[in-house]
């Protein structure tokens, strides 16, 4: 079942000219494409991602983004954009996890993890509106938690982070100092990679250069 969409920033600029409309509710993500320069409007699906269930991460990461991405196209209709959406999705043990459900939930997982590695897939659809075209691929990178303390993670968990982000980890934020080290893409594992971004929007014909603001 579909909730329906919220929208955090009317995308106010579709007229005209060709946008970026990120259909995700992620700070990080919207953050990550501030600072590479990518001017994007943003406008949550409000997608129900319970509806979605695969045994494969990296499958389940890029059918929920394209899900997503659906969701808002379907709203804008013929608007002049290209519409991106994302997922993330943590493999660890075989195992897909995304957002645990609780405190507790998110503790036991850290106690498992500690000292270990995941791989974080996030899937990437990218829908050009109007032609309904479509570009999408996962972006996967191995993650090495640190042997974190009883402490540690107790301490983590009750900051309340874990609980809303995919695999209970961020790397930009609190989570960071847990991680020793990655191999791959590190804005993959902030929740968007961007040279997977970049070429997505290739094979639509576009350059991510168009959509830069003002430098």
């Amino acid at each position: 079942m579909r909730r329906p969409p919220v929208v955090i920033r009317s995308p106010g600029r579709l007229t005209g000219v060709t946008v970026l409309v990120l259909a995700s509710a992620s700070p990080a993500r919207r953050q990550l494409l501030a600072a590479a320069g990518i001017a994007a409007e943003v406008m949550v699906s409000g997608f129900d991602e319970s509806t979605v269930d695969s045994p494969d991460p990296a499958a389940l990461g890029l059918e929920l983004a394209r899900a997503k991405a659906s969701a808002v196209a379907e709203r804008l209709g013929d608007a002049d954009a290209l519409v991106l959406g994302c997922d993330s999705v943590l493999e660890f043990d075989g195992q897909a996890l995304g957002k645990p459900a609780d405190a507790a939930e998110a503790t036991r997982r850290w106690y498992e993890m500690r000292g270990r590695s995941g791989v974080l897939h996030t899937g990437h659809c990218v829908i050009q509106l109007g032609t309904g075209k479509r570009a999408e691929a996962v972006a996967s990178t191995t993650v090495h938690f640190a042997e974190v303390t009883d402490d540690e993670v107790a301490a983590y968990v009750s900051t309340g982070e874990p609980l809303r982000v995919a695999g209970a980890f961020t790397i930009d934020g609190l989570g960071g100092p847990f991680i020793e080290y990655i191999e791959g893409d590190h804005s993959n594992v902030v929740g968007l990679s961007l040279p997977l971004l970049r070429r997505l929007v290739g094979e639509l014909g576009h350059r991510v250069t168009d959509f830069w603001a003002s430098v």
